[in-house]
């Protein structure tokens, strides 16, 4: 009774015909008048037959006249053309929008395959060719489209670089302009969806997930590549593996320096993190580590780049007694030191240095300050060590240049330097385990330093007596005391040579050269370029992607900084005229290793379908009348066999 009343027709005017109904009533009450009777005699039998007779007949025209008029009826009604209206008529109108995740993580193997590869395939076979929609990836847009335009596109992508962030992709949906609703078909595994990323999605998307699933979630990566220890003629390396899941067998890992192997050997991962080291010889290396693993392929190699050490350029300003210490440290065969004297200092050597020292100088004049302020602009690192007879003013006047750094008084208190950051980029690498019964230093005066940076070394009342502030090129080091034997052991303590030895190299000259694709990480290049000179970037191996970088001339350097480009790890050259000047690494974020972090349960509460198939029938079925008007026809049939049969069979 309830979809009776739901059923309407799309020519209701055609219903009026069922007014001709009267006609057959008519003629049937026509056939069925009343006869006059005349009886005979001696015929009783043939009275009862004719009686018997004529009986039957009126039951046979009774039937004849119902299925005549439930045929009329049933073919009047199919020429109006009967439906039930659709469950979501209103989303008829609604716009497609489908938002394909191709991050690394949808390399995992699903049941039919690579789980982007075979939405791919599906995309491709199941989507109606008269179909419009949008097309959403990690780093493309195909607006307005259909399956044939973008096919070739859809065979030949890629992964991306980029993580899947669902909140970006609804916003740029958000972002076209229409009149209409939006369905928002979500193919994404889900693994590293967080709910903030929700909160778009409002009244006017209407979205539907697809959550491939993978087989297995145990996975292996390569996360680092560190200089464990450089040697007179080796470098040992370290390489730092993950694992997500449980491993029984031994897993391969190899070094390549361009393609030629170097280094291999099998490990056991036994624990979450493994480190395991190599020696290598000392010179220009620009290869990978690879490993051979059934997980994600994409983390399986660690590109990295180490140049020919480069003699770093250390000035010092101060009195040549208190700089002693200095020339012990800076040693000929791997600094160019040298040392003046404030009176005597040529400012025209500063921007060519790569660190200058300022070595307990008693007044630090304006254009001294003005020009350390913008050679570490351009990259280079700066020390400062203060003096117990430097005015506060002064001291703060210099310091403001840097960053949120502070001075007060000085104070003659003897306090112990207690607590090293271990975690500290100064000292990555120096220790091989925290020491607990280090022979820590102590100061007999002090200034008290302010700083929203953390300390490096730090005293007993948490005040810091090293700390340091970076740009994205340099590092402004300061101690809060001077280091001069009278009121300092810090000279005769372990920490004295890696500190400052640490302090005056640039990660552009010295360690690991190894960057992520699509962060801004800019590195610094000792190369002199007039304004038309450019530097380009070139593939080493046989993808051969070409591009010029974002670069700044800095005096005797330059600045390249990477963010668009490159789109795919490996190992690249820098070329000035087409000579190489520096090996580039770069290597893909390692965001999408863990399998295990998915969060599919946090789109439970919203539409989820099984398959792509299954959501474009579902579309279709829920947004399309339910016409009946054949079940009319059909009953039309049915009731002209009845017909028939009742011809035949009644008499």
């Amino acid at each position: 009774m309830t979809n009776f009343q739901l059923m309407q027709f799309k020519h209701p005017e055609i219903l009026y015909f069922l007014f001709l109904l009267v006609i057959p009533i008519l003629v049937h009450l026509f056939q069925l008048r009343r006869f006059k009777k005349e009886y005979f005699t001696n015929v009783k039998f043939l009275k009862e037959l004719s009686i018997q007779t004529r009986k039957s007949s009126q039951l046979k025209k009774w039937l004849l006249l119902t299925t005549r008029l439930l045929l009329l009826t049933a073919l009047i009604i199919a020429f109006a053309q009967p439906f039930f209206k659709a469950k979501d008529s209103k989303g008829i109108t609604n716009e497609l929008y489908l938002v394909l995740d191709n991050s690394f993580s949808m390399q995992a193997k699903g049941k039919q395959g690579e789980l982007l590869k075979r939405a791919v395939q599906e995309l491709l076979e199941k989507t109606p060719e008269n179909r419009t929609f949008s097309l959403l990836t990690n780093d493309d847009v195909y607006w307005n489209t259909d399956i044939k335009s973008i096919q070739k596109e859809l065979m030949n992508l890629e992964y991306s670089a980029t993580s899947f962030q669902l909140d970006q992709q609804i916003t740029k949906i958000k972002s076209r302009k229409t009149p209409f609703n939006k369905d928002v078909v979500v193919i994404t595994d889900a693994v590293n969806l967080q709910a903030n990323q929700l909160k778009p999605i409002d009244e006017t998307i209407h979205p539907i997930f697809i959550i491939p699933k993978s087989e297995k979630k145990n996975n292996v990566a390569i996360d680092s590549v560190f200089l464990h220890q450089t040697l007179n003629n080796f470098y040992e390396i370290g390489v730092k593996l993950k694992s997500f899941g449980k491993f029984e067998q031994e897993i391969p890992v190899a070094i390549y320096n361009q393609k030629q192997l170097i280094a291999k050997t099998q490990v056991k991962l036994d624990q979450t993190e493994k480190e395991l080291f190599f020696t290598i010889p000392k010179a220009d290396f620009n290869g990978f580590v690879s490993i051979d693993e059934p997980g994600l392929r994409y983390d399986n190699e660690y590109f990295f780049s180490i140049s020919k050490p480069e003699k770093a350029k250390v000035l010092a300003i101060g009195n040549a007694d208190k700089n002693q210490f200095l020339t012990k440290i800076y040693t000929e065969n791997e600094f160019v030191f040298t040392q003046f004297e404030l009176k005597t200092l040529d400012y025209n050597l500063l921007e060519k240095q790569d660190a200058i020292i300022l070595n307990e100088i008693k007044e630090i004049p304006q254009a001294l300050q003005t020009t350390l302020k913008a050679f570490y602009e351009k990259g280079g690192n700066v020390i400062f060590i203060p003096s117990e007879e430097n005015k506060v003013e002064n001291i703060n006047k210099l310091l403001v240049n840097f960053g949120s750094f502070s001075m007060s008084e000085y104070q003659k208190k003897e306090k112990q330097i207690t607590s090293i950051s271990f975690a500290h980029p100064l000292y990555d690498g120096v220790f091989e385990k925290k020491a607990d019964n280090f022979q820590y230093p102590n100061t007999k005066g002090s200034f008290d330093v302010k700083s929203t940076y953390p300390s490096v070394l730090t005293y007993e009342d948490q005040l810091p007596f090293l700390t340091a502030v970076s740009n994205s090129l340099a590092t402004f080091y300061v101690f809060s005391a001077p280091i001069n034997k009278e009121n300092s052991n810090f000279k005769n303590s372990p920490l004295i040579v890696p500190t400052f030895y640490n302090m005056a190299f640039q990660s552009a000259k010295s360690g690991i050269n190894a960057l992520t694709v699509g962060a801004t990480s800019p590195i610094t290049i000792d190369q002199l370029l007039s304004k038309d000179e450019i530097i380009s970037v070139v593939s080493s191996d046989e993808k051969s992607e070409k591009f010029i970088p974002q670069q700044q001339i800095l005096n005797n350097k330059v600045k390249l900084t990477f963010s668009e480009s490159p789109t795919q790890a490996g190992n690249f050259n820098a070329l000035k005229d087409n000579s190489i000047i520096k090996n580039i690494s770069f290597n893909y974020p390692r965001t999408e290793s863990d399998l295990r972090l998915d969060n599919s349960n946090l789109v439970e509460s919203y539409e989820n379908g099984s398959s792509i198939e299954a959501v474009f029938d579902a579309l279709q079925t829920n947004r399309t009348d339910n016409t009946i008007w054949k079940w009319f026809v059909i009953l039309a049939l049915l009731f002209v066999v009845l017909e028939l049969l009742i011809q035949k069979l009644v008499k």
